[in-house]
């Protein structure tokens, strides 16, 4: 992803669209897309100044940055555009529903990745600790102790894998998968760390 120090804005196509450039919002965790909205150069400036995204309106015609009024803000992740230099996709965390209807996504139906979202719960449970969260009490037992339960969930789907059927093995999997996210977290990392580590391994195995 591109951020402040490498995305260029004097290269960008501005004049190929009278000023504006579409402006995708992604969420930075489950990769959901939010809406779209229009970037003018002070609007980009704006963002990357404040790390609150701000479009411009086209019809108040004036600069806005998203939640000015609802609190609902998209805190900046990261900025890229894309190769003809006349668009950008914006890697943005939400802070509440994007859409005015109170929807996540100002489209319904838009996919979203289950183990980002269960990440970002994740983050959410180890800041918070709210009592009566199994989370929470995992959190809480220490990363010796859920460490031994990824432990145990890898037992379980290998042995899933081996004598029960893929209903067994998928309940198994996504047990171990919750596991491996928290003791993560409780190390300081997340699923954009694994993402990145398994992007390096791919850019180095040989094809």
């Amino acid at each position: 992803m591109s951020h402040e120090g490498t995305l260029d804005p004097d290269a960008l196509a501005w004049e190929r669209q009278g000023g504006l450039l579409p402006a995708i919002v992604q969420d930075a965790r489950s990769h959901r897309v939010l809406m779209l909205g229009y970037m003018d150069r002070a609007a980009l400036d704006a963002t990357l100044a404040s790390g609150l995204v701000t479009f411009f309106s086209r019809s108040r015609q004036r600069q806005w940055t998203k939640g000015e009024t609802s609190g609902h803000v998209l805190a900046l992740a990261a900025i890229e555009t894309d190769c003809d230099g006349d668009a950008l996709l914006v890697q943005a965390v939400p802070r509440g529903p994007t859409c005015h209807l109170e929807r996540t996504s100002c489209f319904a139906d838009a996919p979203g990745s289950a183990l980002g979202e269960l990440d970002a719960l994740l983050a959410t449970r180890e800041r918070e600790r709210p009592p009566g969260s199994y989370s929470t009490q995992l959190f809480e037992s220490g990363v010796r102790r859920i460490a031994q339960k990824v432990g145990e969930e890898g037992v379980e789907t290998a042995l899933a894998g081996v004598a029960q059927d893929d209903a067994a093995l998928r309940a198994e999997a996504a047990d171990l998968a919750y596991h491996l996210l928290v003791l993560l977290r409780a190390r300081g990392l997340g699923l954009r760390e694994l993402e990145a580590e398994l992007a390096a391994r791919a850019m180095a195995t040989p094809r």
